[in-house]
């Protein structure tokens, strides 16, 4: 890959206008892995969906796979209790993997979603998650998986208890326990990943800090992690790679505009940072191809779902390595 300078990277933001008008994003796209790069730098398939009359977009989100975050930044505008029948739902299960090891379990909390790369080489498992809220966030760094348990007890934190004061000291396994029915423990003490009796609270901030899943999720993930796999945390809003001679990004609420989708279904706009910079380094000689206008409009709207943003087919190197590893 080509590393631009910041003064080539001026010169092509100018001659590229970027401020100009933003045309409709088209959104129909199914993706194929790579088959040079050891795990595809994009996995799963975007799909669309029909509502019938009782659907929900919690209920979808759970069917498919997905949080609520999730659903609901790509269907902007649809109530997600009541969308009504008939309505062409945007299900984002593809996702450009996130910039981070190729090993263990990669979280990222930008999309509120776990990556389990499975030792083979090739295969990314992937669940949505919910994370820690305000005042309680999911700490960021690496660690290692140092036990697992199934019926785990919860021994609830004082500072838990301080914060939940109607809370006992222990809950036993059962349908009441918030840890559900399996958990796994962490290097970082007080912080794991375990089910839940709360499953609409999956794609949401709204932990102490721990990582919920699915029932089904965890049940699944329990069995396919080791003590001592690696665990990885970071926080990326904005993903990009380049698939030969494809850009594409996948821009997904920051943690502040995750609350406000919460709280309204909408969010504020914001920039990620240098992110003119980070599509010309990884776009590398083309660069210049990079359609500004369906860029800005993906950061604009933030809907999480990956976005292929080069204006024109140039023939580039088909023989790519995997460009996530290298922003």
């Amino acid at each position: 890959m080509i590393a631009f300078d910041r003064r080539k990277f001026g010169q092509i933001i100018i001659s590229a206008g970027l401020f100009s008008a933003v045309p409709k994003i088209n959104q129909s796209h199914a993706f194929t892995a790579d088959k040079t790069s050891s795990y595809p730098p994009i996995i799963g398939r975007e799909q669309t969906y029909k509502t019938r009359y009782k659907d929900s977009l919690v209920d979808l989100a759970r069917k498919f796979g997905l949080g609520y975050t999730e659903i609901v930044s790509a269907n902007p505008g649809v109530d997600p209790w009541v969308p009504g029948a008939n309505k062409q739902i945007v299900l984002p299960t593809a996702h450009v993997l996130p910039n981070g090891p190729r090993e263990g379990i990669l979280i990222n909390l930008a999309d509120q979603r776990m990556y389990l790369f499975h030792p083979n080489g090739e295969t990314v498992d992937t669940a949505p998650l919910g994370i820690g809220n305000e005042g309680w966030d999911t700490p960021k760094g690496s660690t290692r998986v140092v036990g697992k348990k199934r019926n785990p007890t919860w021994y609830v934190p004082k500072s838990v208890q301080e914060d939940q004061p109607e809370l006992p000291a222990i809950i036993p396994p059962g349908p009441d326990n918030p840890l559900g029915s399996h958990a796994i423990y962490l290097g970082w003490p007080a912080y794991l990943f375990h089910g839940t009796n709360k499953p609409y609270g999956v794609g949401r901030r709204v932990s102490h800090g721990c990582v919920r899943l699915y029932p089904e999720d965890i049940a699944r993930i329990f069995d396919n992690v080791e003590i001592g796999t690696k665990v990885t945390v970071i926080d990326q809003p904005l993903k990009i790679t380049r698939l030969n001679d494809e850009l594409w990004i996948e821009v997904h609420p920051n943690q502040i505009q995750s609350d406000e989708v919460e709280r309204t279904g909408r969010h504020t706009y914001a920039k990620p940072p240098e992110f003119e910079f980070r599509l010309v380094n990884t776009a590398g000689e083309l660069a210049h191809s990079i359609d500004w206008k369906l860029a800005k409009r993906a950061v604009s709207e933030r809907r999480g779902t990956p976005i292929q943003i080069l204006t024109k087919k140039t023939e580039g190197p088909r023989n790519y390595p995997g460009a996530p590893e290298k922003l």
